[in-house]
């Protein structure tokens, strides 16, 4: 039997606001020696679900588009790659691509769909208005990769067998028990009122939002759950953590529509053991 392993190292399949492709290595030093059941409830690009290929994960996310294409890809990677083959890297054949209303394809093409915005939209960035209507324009990439087979085939194979959902992060860990681990990435709170962007899908996740994933957080802890979050460096998630372990890491920030701001930043990893 062939294994994950045994074919190239699978690597996040889409570009993601917040992706913790620059903090892995911080991460990695901050996992849990043993766990049992791995759980991601803010997924996004899954890049440390990818570096650590636990045999047993649930993951989820609220953005249907995004939860779409992971279930399309463990279970139907082969169509999927066929679809993507037919995109062109247009100006007009984006903005006809992007007008199409995704509930109306069927799981392969909506994935195929979402994949290719995200390949070839302004900064690789996912963004959706208040009506839930992606509104990224065009990125003028001279040869971006939209298909990339080899990844998509490592991807599905280290898909398999995991639970993937598409629900509220409350609802995603329920299950969760004693030795457990768990990695909250969810969208960071803002550095100043300028600087928010947490609108990943039609709801934002404000204050309140923060407030009710710390008491999740807490309430988890009771129950002996290993636990790790990442946050931005700010009084109120330091405040919301009180009591846990906050270290300050630093980290690169790619995605801001100025190239002179991309650099690196300082974030918060929080855990409990």
């Amino acid at each position: 039997m062939v294994t994950v392993k045994e074919i190239i190292a699978p690597k996040p399949f889409v570009k993601w606001a917040g992706g913790k492709k620059q903090l892995l290595n911080q991460l990695m030093t901050n996992i849990p020696l043993r766990f049992n059941r791995y759980y991601e409830p803010f997924l996004g690009g899954g890049a440390l679900f990818f570096s650590l290929l636990p045999d047993d994960a649930v993951l989820a996310d609220k953005n249907e588009e995004l939860i779409n294409a992971y279930i399309v890809i463990r279970d139907n990677v082969e169509a999927l790659i066929k679809s993507l083959k037919k995109h062109k890297n247009t100006e007009s054949y984006y903005y006809q691509i992007r007008e199409v209303d995704p509930n109306k394809l069927s799981p392969v093409e909506r994935a195929s769909r979402f994949i290719y915005l995200n390949k070839t939209c302004y900064n690789g960035l996912w963004r959706v208005n208040s009506k839930g209507k992606f509104n990224v324009p065009f990125g003028r990439y001279k040869n971006p990769k939209i298909c990339d087979e080899e990844n998509l085939r490592a991807v599905s194979l280290a898909l398999q067998g995991k639970e993937i959902l598409c629900c509220d992060f409350e609802e995603a860990v329920v299950a969760a028990k004693a030795g457990d681990f768990i990695y909250f990435d969810p969208p960071y709170y803002p550095l100043s009122k300028t600087a928010s962007f947490t609108r990943y899908t039609k709801e934002d996740f404000g204050p309140k939002e923060q407030e009710r994933l710390a008491k999740v957080f807490k309430e988890l802890d009771r129950r002996g759950c290993y636990l790790l979050l990442s946050n931005s460096n700010t009084d109120f998630i330091k405040k919301l953590y009180s009591g846990y372990n906050i270290k300050e890491v630093k980290a690169n920030r790619f995605i801001n529509c100025k190239a002179n701001k991309r650099k690196g930043v300082t974030e918060l990893l929080i855990s409990n053991f």
